[in-house]
């Protein structure tokens, strides 16, 4: 048996967050969404500019792309790009507590309409409350062995599956890379 579709997803790349704000209302059937670490990947590593005017251009994109779809003016987080560790191991217990798609859109909103440094762990216990998921058991969770392990597994098992890099979609055996792969993982889905 196949399993379902399945969104790729790490809070540090800001790619991911324009994805994740259209995916629900854009796939015919729901995705599970799976928090991976971005820089395990082969393709990886957002934020690796070769210049500060690179880093300029691709940020500017991103504000005109999210301002053209209606969401919050962009501020970025102090430190760009954070360090996704705590939040995404708050992520992966969220996904054990079935919040994961709440949980990830509140992070993306808070890093990059909010300005939050998702390596803080008050900014990720604002994330959590936002989401109602208790701030400590949040960070406990988080903070576990088996969270971890979990995070690593999710991370091996994107990249046995071809993810070379997030947001990605994947349908029965096929990767759509980007948020501007999200029609044909969507075409994808309707055929399967």
């Amino acid at each position: 048996m196949d399993a379902g579709p399945a969104f790729y997803l790490d809070v540090a790349v800001p790619e991911a967050y324009l994805a994740a704000e259209r995916i629900l209302s854009l796939m015919p059937v729901p995705c599970e969404w799976i928090p991976v670490v971005d820089a395990e990947l082969p393709g990886g590593g957002w934020g690796a500019w070769r210049c500060a005017e690179e880093r300029e251009i691709e940020l500017s994109q991103f504000e005109r792309t999210a301002a053209a779809r209606g969401l919050q003016p962009v501020r970025w987080p102090a430190e760009l790009p954070f360090d996704s560790s705590l939040a995404l191991r708050a992520a992966t217990y969220a996904k054990g507590a079935g919040k994961v798609v709440a949980f990830s859109l509140a992070a993306f909103r808070q890093a990059y309409a909010g300005g939050r440094d998702l390596s803080v762990e008050d900014d990720v216990a604002i994330v959590g409350a936002a989401c109602e998921i208790h701030p400590r058991a949040l960070l406990t969770g988080a903070a576990t062995r088996g969270t971890g392990t979990s995070l690593a597994r999710a991370t091996a098992l994107a990249r046995e599956r071809g993810v070379r890099s997030v947001p990605a979609v994947w349908v029965a055996g096929e990767v759509f890379h980007g948020d501007a792969e999200l029609e044909r993982a969507a075409a994808a889905l309707a055929r399967s």
